[in-house]
Order: C-alpha cells, then structure tokens, then sequence
C-alpha cells in the first residue's frame, strides 16, 4: 500500500534501519537515530540504483513524489538521474566560479600589487557597493549590456564620475575574463554614449606667480597644528601626491646626503623615487625632528603612532578661506610646479616630469630609472626652493626669477 503522512510520522526508529515503500521504487528509509530519508531505487544500464530525494518533514511526501516522477522521466528519456543531478551540480559550482565577483576579485588581486594602495581601496570598494550587489552573482558570460546599463544608471543617478568610472572597472573585469576564457567579448563597449557625457577635471591649482605669493605668505602665517604648518610649508617644495607626502618616515630620509627616497610601495607607478632636498626642505625637517623623529612618522596624527589624515592638508586650505574645489588642493601644488618650472623657470620638461614621478622615457623608448638626471634636479628643486621663498617674500615676479 502506498505511504502517508499519517504512517510517516508514527514510523518509530529501530535497531537498525529499514525501508517503507511508497510505490514505483519510492521509499522510505528510517534510521537508528529517527532521520527519515527519501530515497528512489531504479535500474539504468542493467544496474541497480538509488537516488537520495531529501529529508522528511522538509521534503513532503507529495514532494517526494513529484522528485521520483521527475526522475522517472528522465529514465524514460534515457538519462541516468544520478548522473544528471552531478552534472547540474558541476554546471553550478562553475557557474559560480565564474560569476562576476569572482572574476572581477580574481582581476583586483592581479592588478592590486602595481596599485597605490588609496587607489585599489576605491576601485574594490566602487565595486562592493554599486556593481556586485546586482551583478555579483552572475556568471558573467551571460551578462547582458541592458543588465549592466540598468546597474550604472543606478550609480550615474547619484555621481556621473562615478559612472563612468564604474563601468571602466567593468570593462576591464570583462577584458580579463574575455582573456582567460570565460567571457566571448567585452559588453562595455556596447554602452557607449549611454551614459551621461563626462570628462575628468584636473585638480585646481594656483599657477600664476602673482596669486601664488599671497597663499605662500598665508601658508606661513597658518595658526594650525606645527605638523600641519610644516607639511603644508613643505608641500610646494616637493611636489608629490598628497598621500605620498603624508605617509612619510623618517627612514626614508638622508638628511646629510640631502636625499629622501620614497619607496616604491607609495608610489602610483610602483617605481621608488628620489626627491632632492633644498635647503628649505632640510630647515622645515630639521625643525620637526625634535617633534616626531622618535617615531615612525614625519607628519605624525592626532593619534600615535598614525599619520596625517588624507584630507588635513585641503582642510586647512579651506580654512584659509581657499576652495579645494576651484582654487587650490594639496594634489595643486604639482601643476604649480609643473608650469612654473616649464614658462616661468625653464627648466627642461623630462626633468620636471621625472621630479613628478611621471612615466618618463628617452628617445630609445626605455624608461628612467629613478637616478636619471639626479644632479640636474637636484639644481632644479633648490631654484625651486629659491624662487618660492623670495616670491613669498617680495611678491615680485621678476625680481623672483
């Protein structure tokens, strides 16, 4: 006679297992410890076998049935169940080791480690929160552009940069699957001109001698911490990316060779780099050694043993009444330098794009190694230096020079 419910659950457990039948080869399997296990004996290839169909009470009889006619029908088309359910099994772990989180993973920690690390930190982070929430879970060869556009737009509504940038970060993740055999093509390309036109903006920057004199006197006069008075006095003189200037540490410094060596951990382009140290640059050090060189940090933070936070130097422009949106920011200080240097200065434009930290090359193609000129600029940095200290000094263009 065919089960039910009612038999079911006064089946009690035994000693040992044993078997209530259903019908057309379904079962019951009862075990010493009380589970209840659904199983479907069949033959394939004059074979015996069974296939486990659930627990009970999660899979109900009626359930059961449904999965042994199911089963069943797969027999009458030739199929082996079991073999079937191992193959959907397969089909969906490599569906999921191809989604599109963890291609796109698989593609960050490729490209992490030639990274500035703030920049791995906004690309993983603008892909956790506007791309993988939809599409993470997709295998991303059946990604569609309608998809994918319907996810930027999302993101365009709240930031177009944002967009825009979100969906390069896409296209490269979809290049990269197209490059190790998971993806036919790159969809990305498809979405163009869908989104909002946008153009990257240039960091504003003061770059005219008469208005630079006047934030350099404000610069000194500033009245905020001494460790934030010296970064920002020291910042014109360098150059560098404010994140490179705020990590500093006092190992990377030879003061007596008039050397600092930035690691190349810090750099954007992963390549060490050697700024020559003026006179200016030396005086402002050696007035916060006695402050923070017993520590890591040469612009040591609020709290020990960290530094600077990536936005102080901007905060206290603003504080100086200077907008970082049209005016000035810390990253200003290298277009300042980059065209006072060129049109007012002279100097020659490969030393001034090393000094930057720039992807610069020689006429045979090979790129400089980070000694390349060093005599040259270290010319360069103190008529820098010189140029910045009687600007502020005087205000006079000419007389600067």
């Amino acid at each position: 006679m065919p089960l039910t419910d009612i038999k079911i659950r006064q089946a009690k457990p035994r000693e040992k297992a044993y078997k209530m039948a259903d019908e057309k080869g379904l079962y019951l399997e009862v075990a010493p410890s009380g589970g209840k296990w659904w199983r479907l004996k069949f033959r394939f290839d004059g074979k015996e076998k069974r296939l486990s169909l659930g627990v009970y009470p999660d899979v109900s009889l009626a359930s059961a049935r449904e999965r042994r006619d199911e089963a069943r029908k797969l027999l009458a088309n030739g199929v082996d169940p079991s073999a079937h359910r191992k193959a959907h099994k397969m089909a969906k772990v490599e569906a999921q080791g191809n989604s599109f989180e963890v291609v796109a993973r698989e593609w960050y920690e490729k490209q992490k480690p030639a990274w500035a690390e703030s920049h791995a930190e906004k690309i993983i982070r603008r892909l956790e929160r506007d791309v993988f929430p939809w599409l993470g879970t997709r295998p991303i060869s059946g990604i569609q552009p309608p998809e994918l556009l319907t996810v930027l737009r999302r993101v365009e509504g709240r930031a177009v940069e944002t967009s825009h940038r979100a969906m390069q970060n896409c296209g490269q993740v979809f290049r990269y699957a197209v490059a190790t055999g998971r993806a036919e093509r790159d969809i990305t390309a498809d979405l163009k001109g869908a989104l909002t036109p946008w153009k990257p903006q240039h960091f504003p920057s003061i770059t005219e001698p008469k208005l630079i004199a006047p934030l350099l006197r404000d610069m000194y006069a500033y009245k905020g911490s001494f460790v934030v008075q010296c970064a920002l006095r020291l910042a014109p003189h360098v150059f560098l990316r404010p994140g490179e200037l705020r990590l500093a540490e006092w190992s990377e410094f030879d003061l007596d060779a008039r050397r600092w060596n930035v690691p190349a951990a810090r750099m954007k382009l992963r390549e060490p780099h050697i700024v020559p140290i003026s006179d200016q640059v030396l005086a402002i050090l050696k007035d916060l050694q006695p402050l923070t060189g017993g520590g890591q940090y040469v612009f040591q933070g609020v709290k020990p043993g960290k530094p600077l936070s990536n936005n102080t130097l901007n905060a206290a422009l603003r504080r100086m009444g200077y907008s970082t949106k049209d005016e000035i920011t810390g990253h200003g200080f290298r277009a300042m330098a980059r065209t006072v240097l060129d049109e007012v200065l002279s100097f020659r434009i490969d030393w001034i794009e090393h000094q930057l930290a720039h992807a610069v090359r020689d006429a045979n193609g090979r790129a400089y190694n980070r000694t390349a000129h060093l005599e040259g600029r270290k010319e360069m940095m103190q008529a820098w230096s010189d140029y910045l200290d009687q600007l502020r000094a005087t205000g006079d263009e000419e007389n600067a020079e």
